[in-house]
């Protein structure tokens, strides 16, 4: 598929990204921007990202023009998404320039740190995140490439000194294969990606191969039911985390609006009491694992307390967007079954009582297809249900699957299909006490329109 080479990145001056406004391929460029090397890109769509790259220094078109290519390149580096027959990726090959997937690119820099990687089907994105601000806010620091925007940083790129590198372990495309990391958090092993993988047995085994790329000398912190299925003597150099269970794990939780409250305990002792603004359990059992990485990486207890209770999330995490004494909106990415289950309950826990309304766009038509049942049981926990057009992203349409699928396998009442143009109009009409926007697509550019409209006073 292409002419990929191995890259001194140290020599690197000159750079393309293909597809810049991914949120992976845009860490890479702010990571080299950083460096001096000057990055120009190419991607369909104008965002707020890429228009915040722009305004970083980059040089971004978004008409595939080959003579937008510089004369010189010394790496030209390319994401999945880029659709094989195009101009500038044939450009690219005919003149042989050096070309590597951006996960060949993550994977060259992590073996010239000390990596401590965060994998999962789940959670990937938070986790990275808090471990990476426990970090940077010790006296360990640390350089991060996250896959959301951390609302401390303002960035998916967190640049710092020293050896420290954290980042996560994609696997979309087996991208994580390329790394080597000294520490390992493995998150979750729910099926997904069956478009890639084929078989959920051949997505573990995947996993399975990331697991074995951790150093032998360095720590695997594995979420607790996973364990056995993996096999503990498989991996002498794990250890378990989760809700009261694992070698590492959180007791006495109280949850009480957006703030949580819990211990940190494990063999040697416990950290009582620390505080984050991030509820439900499965954010608490990611702040374990983070907790469990920054301990054995040398974080002190009292910094340790005073990160996590600075920590501000992710942008589209659990991410409260605008609140009255009547209303709380939430807007979260979740796009696969067990994540819209995990908001959902932490939505019942943080908020009891109160009516829970979601709108929530698919996202992908062979994820759809693959989890159409998992979907509807999952948006069924919801009060109210209002499922907008799939967002196709990389794919074309799949015979017989849209969105009214999931809505057909639905067994609540108040449950509807709607295109996103007409949500605004029907949120004056209905009572509205929690708000969750869920879905990875372009829901995130309604995300203001309906915070303008709820809280218009």
């Amino acid at each position: 598929m292409n002419n990929e080479i191995v890259v001194n990145l140290n020599d690197v001056k000159s750079i393309y990204f293909l597809g810049i406004g991914g949120i992976g391929m845009s860490g890479l460029a702010r990571y080299f921007q950083t460096r001096s090397v000057n990055v120009k890109g190419y991607d369909k769509t104008i965002t707020p990202l890429t228009r915040k790259l722009e305004e970083e220094g980059m040089d971004i078109q978004y008409i595939e023009k080959t003579e937008h290519l510089p004369d010189h390149l010394d790496l030209v580096v390319w994401t999945p998404a880029i659709p094989g027959d195009s101009l500038l990726l044939h450009e690219v090959k005919q003149r042989k320039i050096p070309l590597l997937k951006r996960s060949a690119v993550l994977g060259l820099i992590s073996r010239e740190m000390t990596t401590l990687a965060v994998a999962g089907t789940h959670g990937k994105t938070t986790t990275s995140t808090m471990l990476a601000h426990l970090l940077k806010s010790s006296s360990k620091d640390c350089t991060a490439f996250v896959g959301g925007i951390s609302s401390n940083y303002g960035s998916n790129y967190i640049q710092g000194d020293g050896d420290y590198l954290v980042l996560e372990a994609d696997e979309f495309d087996r991208s994580f294969l390329q790394l080597k990391p000294m520490m390992a958090i493995l998150t979750s092993m729910d099926p997904d990606h069956l478009d890639i993988y084929g078989s959920p047995d051949e997505m573990k085994s995947a996993y399975e191969a990331f697991l074995r790329l951790v150093d032998k000398d360095g720590l695997l912190v594995v979420h607790h039911p996973l364990m056995a299925d993996l096999g503990r003597d498989n991996y002498p150099n794990a250890k378990t985390y989760g809700i009261e269970a694992g070698d590492y794990s959180a007791e006495r939780i109280e949850a009480s609006g957006m703030q949580v409250e819990f211990d940190f305990v494990f063999k040697e002792g416990r950290w009582d009491r620390l505080r984050m603004q991030m509820p439900g359990e499965h954010n608490i059992s990611n702040a374990i694992s983070a907790l469990a990485l920054a301990k054995e990486s040398g974080v002190t207890e009292s910094e340790a307390r005073e990160a996590l209770g600075s920590f501000k999330g992710i942008k589209r995490r659990f991410e409260l967007i605008g609140c009255s004494e009547q209303i709380f909106y939430i807007d979260d990415y979740a796009h696969h079954p067990g994540e819209i289950e995990a908001i959902i309950k932490a939505c019942r826990q943080s908020f009891p009582g109160k009516k829970l309304t979601g709108i929530f766009q698919p996202h992908l038509y062979s994820r759809t297809r693959d989890f159409s049942n998992e979907f509807a049981e999952a948006l069924d926990e919801l009060d109210e249900c209002i499922v907008i057009d799939i967002y196709p992203a990389r794919e074309l349409p799949i015979e017989g699957v849209d969105a009214k699928l999931i809505v057909g396998k639905m067994k609540g009442d108040k449950v509807c299909y709607m295109k996103k143009g007409d949500i605004i109009s029907l949120l004056k009409k209905i009572d509205i006490e929690i708000l969750l926007t869920i879905g990875a697509g372009d829901i995130d550019q309604m995300v203001i329109p309906i915070k303008e409209a709820l809280f218009k006073d």
